[in-house]
């Protein structure tokens, strides 16, 4: 049977001024919080595939749920997580509403995060 090895540290010296230095630089927790909500917003497969999708071009409700083979039901719930978390925005044509890309910073995320994973 393997077994899992955990390096660790075999000294007791505490680096204190490395310590504050990285307390120093640390993001205020309420924005910690915010950037752990936003990713946790890409932790669902059909939001990703929404994502792809309006990176080409913005869509319907309809349009996705089509490509997806999915109901419109789930595809506006997934949209409307995309939203609160300002990822996606809406715009009205008539008795439709287009979906897109809130703004540049989505697609590099998204790019960011792909990159690491092919990596």
């Amino acid at each position: 049977m393997d077994e899992k090895h955990v390096e660790l540290c075999e000294c007791n010296v505490i680096h204190h001024e490395t310590i504050e230095f990285a307390l120093d630089k640390m993001p205020e927790e309420e924005i910690l919080y915010d950037l752990a909500e936003l990713f946790k917003v890409f932790g669902d497969t059909t939001r990703v595939k929404i994502l792809c999708a309006l990176f080409e071009s913005e869509m319907c409700v309809c349009d996705i749920a089509a490509m997806f083979n999915m109901t419109q039901s789930a595809i506006s719930h997934q949209l409307r997580v995309l939203k609160s978390a300002k990822l996606v925005k809406n715009r009205k044509s008539g008795k439709v509403v287009y979906y897109s890309l809130a703004d540049d910073h989505v697609k590099q995320i998204f790019d960011q995060g792909l990159a690491h994973v092919i990596e």
